[in-house]
């Protein structure tokens, strides 16, 4: 079915921005009480940061002041990301962004004043500080990669412009892409981004699937120059600022904030994708046995693993399961999961001009919000168990640390919700001993949790990385070369176990993450923190629960290696990984240890 505008959804599906702000009066206030704060800083501290005291008192109206901008550009920036078709909403956006540009733009003063003093200085407002003692550490680590004050505030003031590739891409996919519909037996089906990637991917009518994915490729096609465009201007831009701010590499200033080597990162992409193909090919032959294909095809990779056996699962019965699968983690979450539901916290619906995929944003000083298009699967559970482990995250941390201290690097921000999916499959598992729900569980940790992040995301992040090597060399990219790649990089994976039927090469097309450097490895970064985490909450119990919620209050005052290490886990080595990997191996072979049980019954 068509999906519906926005103004047709009902209430109880959509989510409640008014608890950022209760009336457009109030976020107008807060706007015209932000830029007021920013002239008053300007004026107070531009040219006078020389000393400690000076520093931070300083920093705790930055503080202040970077709390209004999160509050005031989530609410503006979340009600473009359920309606693109909303012109009103979008200039509002658009004002609030050009403001902030305009606000951070002239107080980049505050940096580079910091900088400009000495060492002995900069370290003494660290000890005065409560606040901002990561700022300032990281203000002395950015040091020698910092441009003179007149440039940073030129940078920032252009900084609005530097996201106009990402924006092209959303305006393009969100709201100029008009699918036509298709045929197959005389049944005319509509198709939309998000009714192909949330129904017709895991569509059992084999034709209907596979033309819908022909239909999908046929269109998207039409966008590859366009879309290739933007991203090669997102990459070669990220180029430059790496070489002006005197990276060896722009893999070196991408992961620069995120805390990890260049060891860390390669080992993600290297290990995955040699150790977990042959049991992901295996996963794959038993969907095509399952489902009688003559040949496994790439538009059938997202199929249930039972055809009969997928049972469907209302908003209303997904908190039970949520609320009981994370109950382990105690009273506190559970109070939050209720109160996510009771309070709308999530977007539910499913509307034109929406923005695919999911999502959860935590400004500081309020709850969460959840965006994502609910289809009835149980993999919709997973996901709001996974945006809820983010919202757990940031209540903690930021109950518990400055809003300077929650900036959590990329490395470590999927652990928290990919642990949720983890908790949740554990717990179905004990609830029904039935060899075939036993099989639809682990089949929907396989084609879920684990495909999502070790196999969708780690091939993005496997052709980001050749793509990022291009750009290092000084070349470009164009959409031929682009889909050269995603071929390349899906036949190393899959081999001949799964045939690239045309429109698979252009899966490149289809990802946000490309626009946020290197963020989609850290899936499964995060995914692999997470596993060993879990398996040491089932093994150690309350123990490991409460080491758990202290790297969850702890934000960004560690680094990954950090973090993980307060969970129990050594990330310096393989062996986090490698045992993970063996763990997805031995589910595929209890799924197909119990596929033969039930065959033999």
């Amino acid at each position: 079915m068509e999906p519906v505008m926005r103004k047709d959804v009902p209430v109880e599906e959509t989510w409640d921005l008014s608890l950022i702000y209760p009336t457009e009066e109030a976020f107008e206030e807060a706007a015209a009480q932000m830029k007021a704060l920013a002239d008053e800083i300007c004026e107070k501290y531009q040219g006078k940061l020389t000393d400690a005291d000076a520093i931070v008192s300083c920093l705790d109206d930055y503080e202040e002041l970077q709390k209004l901008a999160g509050l005031v550009g989530s609410y503006s920036g979340l009600a473009v990301e359920v309606d693109y078709y909303d012109s009103a909403a979008m200039e509002r956006d658009r004002r609030i962004r050009s403001m902030n540009t305009d606000i951070f733009s002239r107080l980049t003063f505050i940096r580079s004043e910091i900088l400009q003093q000495p060492e002995t200085v900069i370290e003494e407002a660290i000890e005065k500080t409560v606040k901002a003692k990561g700022y300032l550490r990281d203000i002395l680590r950015d040091k020698p990669h910092r441009f003179s004050p007149e440039t940073e505030r030129v940078l920032a003031a252009f900084s609005q412009s530097f996201e106009t590739p990402y924006e092209i891409y959303n305006i393009a996919k969100l709201a100029d892409m008009k699918f036509p519909s298709f045929t197959v037996n005389g049944k005319e089906y509509p198709l939309g981004y998000s009714l192909f990637e949330d129904d017709y991917e895991y569509e059992r009518d084999t034709e209907v699937r596979r033309t819908a994915f022909r239909a999908f490729s046929e269109k998207i096609r039409q966008y590859e120059n366009l879309t290739a465009a933007a991203y090669n201007a997102c990459v070669t831009q990220e180029k430059v600022e790496s070489r002006l701010r005197g990276f060896d590499s722009v893999f070196d200033y991408l992961l620069f904030d995120q805390k990890v080597t260049r060891e860390m990162y390669d080992r993600q992409i290297d290990l995955i994708t040699e150790k977990l193909a042959p049991h992901m090919r295996r996963y794959a032959e038993l969907i095509r046995k399952i489902y009688g294909l003559d040949k496994m095809t790439f538009a059938d990779l997202k199929l249930p693993l039972d055809p009969d056996y997928d049972p469907k699962v209302t908003i209303e019965e997904s908190h039970k399961l949520v609320r009981d699968g994370l109950s382990i983690l105690g009273e506190d979450y559970v109070s939050m999961i209720d109160e996510a539901y009771r309070d709308r916290w999530i977007d539910f619906a499913k509307n034109q001009g929406k923005c695919t995929g999911g999502f959860c944003s935590s400004p500081y000083g309020r709850g969460s919000f959840i965006l994502l298009s609910w289809n009835n699967r149980m993999s919709d559970v997973s996901t709001i168990a996974h945006e809820l482990g983010h919202a757990g995250h940031f209540r903690l941390a930021n109950s518990h640390q400055s809003l300077f201290d929650t900036d959590v690097s990329g490395y470590f921000i999927e652990a928290p919700s990919t642990m949720n999916e983890i908790l949740l499959t554990h717990h179905l598992l004990k609830t029904n001993d039935d060899p075939r729900f036993k099989r639809w569980v682990l089949a929907s940790m396989i084609g879920n949790t684990y495909y999502h992040n070790f196999v969708t995301h780690l091939r993005e992040a496997w052709y980001q990385r050749e793509v990022y090597k291009i750009i290092d060399e000084g070349g470009s990219v164009d959409a031929e070369t682009l889909s050269d790649i995603f071929r390349k990089n899906l036949e190393l994976f899959w081999g001949d176990a799964v045939e690239l039927t045309e429109g698979a090469e252009l899966t490149w097309m289809r990802q946000p993450h490309y626009y946020m450097g290197l963020y989609s490895y850290t899936y499964s970064a995060g995914l692999t923190v997470a596993t060993q985490a879990a398996l040491r909450i089932e093994r150690e119990g309350e123990k490991a629960v409460e080491d758990w919620k202290k790297v969850l209050k702890a934000g960004s005052t560690l680094d990954p290696a950090g973090l993980a290490k307060l969970a129990g886990i050594d990330i310096s080595t393989d062996q986090p990984l490698l045992d993970t990997i063996d763990y997805i191996g031995s589910i595929v072979d209890e799924i197909e240890r119990l596929t033969e049980e039930i065959a033999a019954q």
